[in-house]
């Protein structure tokens, strides 16, 4: 299947006509940024209080990042918090605060991928489950839609590592979801993350008899507007924790082959999670995965995680402290406004 974006041009925005950058999410240019991790923090405190227990990014922070390059942030945020109720509304307040940022975020031209950071569970419950059916999630994603209308602003991030769900459910349930979305009208791009944990790492490896390189070979997208999301990290285990990275070089081939299985399956790829601690080292390798993610004939993008005020002294945090950069975005800065 070819992969038609609208708009044209190399611009991650436009100037409309009162002279206001406008985000947008559909346009040929590629969507490169952060993760504004916040509003999914402090999981087992739900629904949680807002600015206690979890916290939506800032206009400066926005700001920050824009001034930087960056045409896209990648919002995780819990399903639960959203929709307090499985098919009841939405809750205005959270509601709000996601326009707040996406109104700051579009006048700056930034798209602003709305992240479901559930692991394919409500609740603690699995999707498909007697607790969680299918239809709920369903109906989750299209009353987003009509909260957030405008796809040129805003793209959804369907699930983030939807490891509680085997590969072949979750890859069957990713597509009826495509279908269920595109027949409601929806119209936006759609993240589709590849199943576990959504590692480049194991793309091809079997897990319960099927593998993400098998089972989204074949996604399909009425609009063409899906995209395959995976994560990377580079530490031992490749589990984002480790304050260790691997050479540059041990990612050669992996990326390689995602690559040439995007290539040949028609499939855009976009690189949803990444990043390193701040030593001499892990920077190489943090260089070279952004530069190995750069291809736009199969990559549409990347968002570094992460940003975020409240990380304090974690490792991976590209957040600016007292006006200083992170050594991160030394790296990461080279690759933005591209």
């Amino acid at each position: 299947m070819n992969r038609a974006w609208m708009g044209a041009g190399v611009l991650a925005c436009w100037i409309g006509a009162g002279g206001e950058a406008v985000a947008a999410c559909l346009d040929n240019g590629p969507l490169v940024g952060v993760n504004f991790a916040g509003a999914e923090f402090n999981s087992k405190k739900l629904p949680g209080v807002m600015n206690k227990d979890y916290v939506y990014p800032s206009t400066q922070d926005l700001n920050y990042f824009a001034s930087k390059g960056a045409t896209a942030i990648r919002l995780p945020f819990r399903w639960e918090r959203a929709q307090r109720t499985l098919m009841g509304e939405l809750d205005a307040a959270e509601m709000s605060a996601m326009a707040k940022t996406i109104a700051a975020a579009a006048r700056l031209g930034l798209c602003v991928i709305l992240d479901a950071h559930n692991y394919a569970t409500y609740n603690g419950k699995p999707i498909g489950s007697a607790e969680v059916p299918n239809a709920a999630f369903f109906d989750f994603w299209t009353r987003m839609g009509r909260r957030f209308p405008d796809p040129s602003q805003v793209a959804f991030g369907l699930m983030n590592e939807p490891r509680n769900l085997l590969i072949a459910q979750w890859a069957e349930l990713a597509q009826a979801t495509v279908q269920n979305l595109r027949s409601a009208g929806v119209e936006h791009l759609l993240m589709v993350s590849g199943g576990r944990w959504s590692g480049v790492h194991e793309w091809s490896k079997l897990f319960s008899g099927t593998s993400n390189a098998a089972a989204f070979a074949g996604l399909s997208d009425p609009l063409e507007r899906s995209v395959i999301e995976v994560h990377q990290y580079a530490d031992t285990y490749y589990s984002g924790t480790g304050t260790e990275c691997h050479p540059p070089s041990r990612f050669d081939n992996m990326f390689a082959l995602i690559s040439d299985w995007a290539r040949t399956n028609n499939q855009k790829l976009f690189l949803g999670e990444f990043g390193t601690p701040a030593d001499e080292a892990c920077l190489e390798t943090l260089d070279h995965l952004v530069a190995l993610s750069s291809d736009r004939a199969v990559w549409r993008g990347w968002t570094y995680w992460a940003a975020g005020r409240w990380w304090g002294n974690y490792p991976l945090s590209i957040q600016p402290k007292a006006g200083v950069d992170a050594s991160q975005m030394g790296v990461v800065s080279k690759y933005l406004g591209q």
